[in-house]
């Protein structure tokens, strides 16, 4: 009974598992296919994709002296300064501005010099202003991470720096960093800098909307170095530095100095550089050095690798050499001369007064050491100083060599062909004036109107601190002066100006002011006055103890400059839209110094003087008795003189000269000619 119900309910089940599988199975509804969820934008590069400035403070240490003011306690200070091209233009002689904030003192720097060129220790606060411009060396150039694959030995600058800051105690003061970090580069943008870390401060600059939109690709990624250089630059100097010929060991430069200055000269110039990778002078050509020292060679690195060389023949090891130019008899010497613009004694003239003396030269041999003895690596020193041995030359600040487009020299033997210079450099110097800097000439008015001598202001050029002998003011007017004064040296005029004062009823100063103190003195006398002209006298006073040869000088004229006719012991030219530019006529030009010709017991000045001419076509409502016959400014071989406060005042007569004036400067005029012909 059980065995059949069990074979009933298995043939139920077969039954209704055959039926489920004939019927159909429904087709499922398939689900939409989605596209793939977009991936994941990745964060931007935090790092900079221009010129990256950063300055790391690595260490400050307490040195002595121990001050009881905290806020003025010395520390000893490293840090490091860096220079990253991120960008996609090559960074060309780069310089990076730092501000420093607490009077830092920098007595060592490594991978960069100082722009300007001024020697160690450097005070940040009073020699440089706002920033101090750091310029790369020996790397002056950055390529890009394009062109070098990323080699940041390529893109990137270090700069070592060793000095000495001011602060509070550490840990209760903020860190030492500098206030701002900047690119010296008008293409670049730079924003302020920012605090990475508690002693990094970092900023990126970038380019310009007008220098990235004249940007292209295949400039910015070049890597030729025949091709890519800066445009040479403009000032007041400029020396360029060419590399002639190259060896292994030395090379072969010309270095020239080309005077841009409208007015500015050099007397007896004074070169000097430093040599940064330990190179040294073997011979010269056209110049010599200061002083034929081999010291540093025989007992130096120098000694050691040039094992063979007989240093007796060298010229110059020092690091700093001084250069001077050979005198006019040395042109033609084959062993020191034969070089084109050298051996005028050091006179550089400008361009305005003879375009064939503007320019100096001499030739230099190079020995080189490791790690740069190959023909290839060339380096030019740094720091170039230049000065005039004139108290009149003007003061120059000289920037950092640039590599420039390489110098073309006409074919020597007359081929019209041009040849290159191996590689170039060139240094831009420009006329400075140090603050509260005086004038080194000054000025004095006369006129036939007037019996009276308007002098040179109380310390025109300076009053010495140590100045010895009657006390006298420094701050009180300068004294009118009867027109012989002019003649004798201020000393020698207390007498003839207190005389004067009484005569004329003037209240003299107690205690009398203070001379001017100028080396050169000029007088502009207006002679005459009269419808259709009228005349001025000028005469050069030398109270100086060195003969001045090729002398000019110029005059600012500002209403009668129009009707300059012409100088008739002078060369004079009209310049530009108000200027006269005077110089000795050939021959006699030379403004002798002060002497004792006359066999009185004080020196007599060396003179020159001359009569100019004038009309009033073009000048008819000119009232040269008001003061519109006198200049406005004089310039004496370049250097700005010191003017008069004031002008000679009418009094009333205008029919004759000063029979005292007239006698001076007749006396003027005869002692120049007598000295011109000794």
């Amino acid at each position: 009974m059980a065995g059949s119900i069990t074979l009933v309910l298995g043939a139920i089940l077969l039954a209704a598992g055959l039926a489920a599988a004939q019927t159909p199975t429904p087709t499922p509804t398939p689900t939409p296919r989605l596209p793939p969820a977009a991936a994941e934008a990745p964060a931007p590069d935090p790092g900079c994709n221009g010129i990256e400035l950063s300055y790391n403070l690595q260490n400050r240490i307490k040195i002595r002296p121990f001050v009881a003011d905290q806020s003025k306690q010395p520390y000893s200070f490293k840090a490091n300064a860096s220079v990253v091209n991120g960008g996609t233009r090559p960074l060309k002689s780069w310089a990076m501005l730092v501000t420093f904030g607490h009077d830092e003192i920098l007595v060592g720097v490594d991978g960069a010099v100082l722009t300007a060129g001024a020697d160690l220790p450097y005070n940040t606060t009073e020699n440089a202003g706002n920033a101090t411009s750091f310029s790369g060396y020996p790397q002056t150039d950055l390529l890009t991470p394009i062109a070098t694959a990323g080699d940041i030995a390529q893109i990137q600058a270090s700069v070592g720096l060793v000095g000495t800051l001011f602060a509070g105690p550490i840990g209760k003061v903020p860190v030492t960093l500098p206030t701002a970090l900047s690119l010296d580069d008008p293409d670049y943008e730079c924003p302020p800098a920012t605090n990475i870390t508690a002693t990094v401060l970092s900023t990126c600059c970038l380019l310009t909307p007008k220098a990235l939109a004249n940007a292209t690709v295949p400039d910015a990624n070049t890597t030729d170095p025949t091709k890519n250089f800066l445009p040479r630059g403009n000032g007041d100097l400029v020396i360029t530095y060419d590399v002639i010929q190259a060896y292994p060991t030395s090379y072969l430069a010309l270095v020239t100095m080309e005077n841009n200055a409208k007015l500015g000269r050099l007397d007896n110039w004074r070169l000097s550089w430093e040599w940064r990778r330990g190179e040294f002078i073997y011979s010269m050509k056209g110049a010599y050095t200061s002083k034929k020292d081999t010291s540093a060679c025989v007992y130096g690195a120098a000694g050691q690798y040039y094992q063979t060389t007989d240093f007796s023949q060298v010229l110059n090891c020092e690091k700093k050499p001084v250069i001077l130019d050979l005198p006019l008899s040395r042109y033609n010497d084959t062993q020191m001369g034969r070089i084109e613009n050298c051996c005028r004694n050091g006179t550089i003239l400008p361009k305005s007064m003879d375009a064939s003396q503007s320019k100096s030269a001499f030739q230099i041999q190079v020995f080189k050491m490791p790690p740069d003895t190959n023909r290839t690596k060339l380096f030019p020193p740094a720091n170039f100083k230049i000065a005039g041995g004139s108290s009149l030359n003007p003061d120059y600040t000289c920037g950092q060599p640039m590599p420039v487009s390489p110098t073309g020299f006409p074919d020597p033997s007359g081929l019209d062909s041009t040849t290159l210079a191996v590689a170039t450099w060139q240094v831009v110097c420009n006329i400075t004036k140090p603050k509260d800097a005086k004038p080194k000439c000054c000025v004095t008015f006369s006129a036939f109107y007037n019996d009276s001598v308007i002098p040179c202001n109380t310390c025109a050029c300076g009053c010495p601190a140590n100045r010895r002998g009657p006390t006298c003011s420094t701050t009180a007017q300068s004294m009118i002066l009867p027109p012989e004064a002019l003649l004798v040296p201020f000393d020698n005029r207390t007498l003839k100006a207190q005389a004067w004062a009484d005569l004329k009823h003037y209240n003299a100063p107690r205690p009398i002011p203070c001379g001017d103190f100028c080396g050169v003195s000029i007088n502009w006398h207006v002679s005459s006055d009269f419808n259709k002209g009228w005349s001025a006298r000028v005469t050069l006073f030398n109270w100086g103890d060195v003969d001045m040869a090729n002398w000019f000088a110029a005059m600012v004229m500002d209403k009668a400059y129009n009707g300059f006719e012409k100088a008739y012991s002078f060369n004079a030219t009209a310049v530009g839209n108000d200027t006269i530019f005077m110089q000795g006529l050939e021959g006699l030009n030379y403004l002798v110094k002060q002497t004792n010709m006359s066999g009185t017991d004080y020196l007599v000045p060396g003179k020159q003087q001359s009569v100019l001419s004038f009309d009033k076509k073009l000048t008819p409502s000119l009232n040269v008795i008001a003061g519109e016959g006198f200049p406005s400014k004089v310039f004496f071989n370049g250097e700005e003189c010191a003017m008069p406060q004031r002008f000679p005042m009418s009094s009333g007569s205008r029919t004759r000269l000063s029979s005292a004036l007239a006698l001076v400067l007749l006396l003027a005029a005869s002692s120049a000619f007598l000295l011109l012909q000794q």
